[in-house]
């Protein structure tokens, strides 16, 4: 090793020395900015890539899978080669920069997030986690360190669609899943070759239990809390498992004119009952859990005509699967109720399946040690978004840091989160990898 290359050991010290002493009223990257990220370079390029998709509103429009994707997944590809990662995209369509570590053998150290977004959605979530991460790995190499443990920074795709190229690495995707057609208009087979990836080969980008010492994804909150309480770093103790299912209210299609009002089997009636009681049922049990009917498509749809069929969405989130569980269960007994009530029935299709997944306790440790060290103060708090994250939980121990969403806005052009609190979150979990490096 040359005489002037700084060692992991020797960056922690220097890393956690320099801010031991700092005040949470000081920017975190006021002082000793050799030890931390380079917040401008950070924000330059979490703007440039608004490129790709940024809506005049100041949102982006960057669906997975579509061109805005795949022309900023090269830049983003630069960007890591700048940083000293060899980029490659997976047989998932997922994009990975790695540089090997200095012990062979060991695992790797995985962070990062996605670059895809909601039509008409923010130009933060997933940005903000995967920007920060090649800031990460940018910092390390200005700072000449080499880690331990190989690192990884990942851009997963189509995270917004259903966290498909994270759930296909942890081995959760199913292959009735391919023909899914996507938001971009692409079936999910389609658009993983669009990408890089090979459809053909998807179990191959499967990767066992343990392959992974760590993994650690930032991301802004999409809640409100952590600006309302002033608190700049949340901590994730655990992210929601999420159900969904599309529920087919079958009635009695008839004249509105002519078909007296306690001769109806009204489809609508019984669906409306429906929405008014998942939230009752929902609400009943203290928790943390919810419950939303979020999508009704009413059939024939006449103005003249007593609606016949209604599908609409049944979603359930608790970080609790069995609770999850029971509130269907539940709502399936009360629909029943309603059924007999209005002459119609309930039928139910599962769509998607997201298992809960608890952060591990010492990765919750680590980032908080990694705030103090800036003297940043933290909240642990559940995340109530799906997040990647959730199904690398899988491979190896996981923890999420988030960063104060202004007005709790989130998927819409009026996301922001302030440059600061961008850094700060970069900074943490410069210092969590670090930490996770001794693992």
């Amino acid at each position: 090793m040359s005489p002037h290359r700084v060692t992991r050991r020797d960056f922690n010290a220097t890393f956690v020395g320099s801010i031991a002493g700092l005040s949470t009223a000081r920017p975190a990257f006021a002082q000793d900015t050799a030890a931390r990220v380079d917040a401008t370079r950070l924000q330059t390029t979490l703007m440039d890539l608004r490129r790709f998709g940024g809506t005049p509103a100041g949102g982006t429009h960057r669906l997975g899978y579509s061109t805005e994707d795949k022309q900023a997944r090269l830049v983003v590809a630069g960007w890591m080669q700048e940083a000293g990662l060899v980029p490659a995209t997976d047989l998932a369509g997922n994009l990975i920069g790695r540089r090997a570590g200095s012990t062979s053998g060991l695992p790797p150290i995985v962070f990062g997030s996605h670059i895809d977004s909601v039509p008409d959605g923010g130009s933060y979530d997933g940005n903000v986690g995967t920007m920060a991460a090649i800031e990460v790995a940018r910092t390390l190499q200005d700072r000449r360190v080499t880690l331990r443990h190989p690192i990884e920074v990942a851009v997963w795709a189509n995270e917004e669609g259903g966290l498909f190229g994270s759930r296909a690495v942890s081995g959760q995707f199913e292959e009735t899943e391919l023909a899914h057609v996507t938001s971009s208009g692409k079936t999910v087979r389609d658009g993983i070759s669009f990408v890089g990836g090979d459809p053909a080969r998807l179990g191959e980008a499967r990767r066992d239990r343990g392959s992974v010492a760590a993994y650690l994804e930032l991301h802004i909150e999409q809640g409100g809390i952590l600006e309302a309480e002033r608190v700049p770093i949340g901590i994730v103790e655990g992210i929601v498992g999420i159900r969904q299912w599309d529920v087919t209210v079958t009635g009695l299609a008839n004249h509105a004119g002519t078909t007296p009002m306690d001769k109806r089997q009204d489809a609508l009636l019984a669906a409306a009952r429906f929405v008014d009681m998942v939230n009752r049922v929902v609400r009943a049990t203290p928790g943390r859990q919810v419950g939303t009917v979020g999508r009704m498509q009413v059939s024939p749809g006449a103005r003249n005509v007593v609606p016949g069929s209604v599908v609409c969405s049944l979603e359930l989130r608790d970080l609790d699967a069995a609770a999850i569980l029971r509130f269907y269960d539940a709502i399936r007994g009360e629909a029943d109720r309603i059924g007999d009530a209005t002459g119609t029935t309930f039928a139910y299709r599962e769509l998607h399946v997201n298992a809960p997944a608890p952060s591990d306790p010492h990765m919750r440790s680590i980032i908080a040690d990694a705030a103090r060290a800036l003297g940043l103060e933290t909240k642990v708090m559940p995340s109530g978004a799906g997040h990647d994250a959730q199904a690398i939980a899988q491979l190896g121990p996981m923890g999420m840091i988030f960063i104060p969403s202004v007005g709790g806005i989130s998927h819409s052009p009026k996301e922001f989160s302030h440059p600061t609190d961008i850094a700060n979150g970069a900074n943490v979990l410069l210092g969590a990898v670090m930490s996770a490096d001794a693992i």
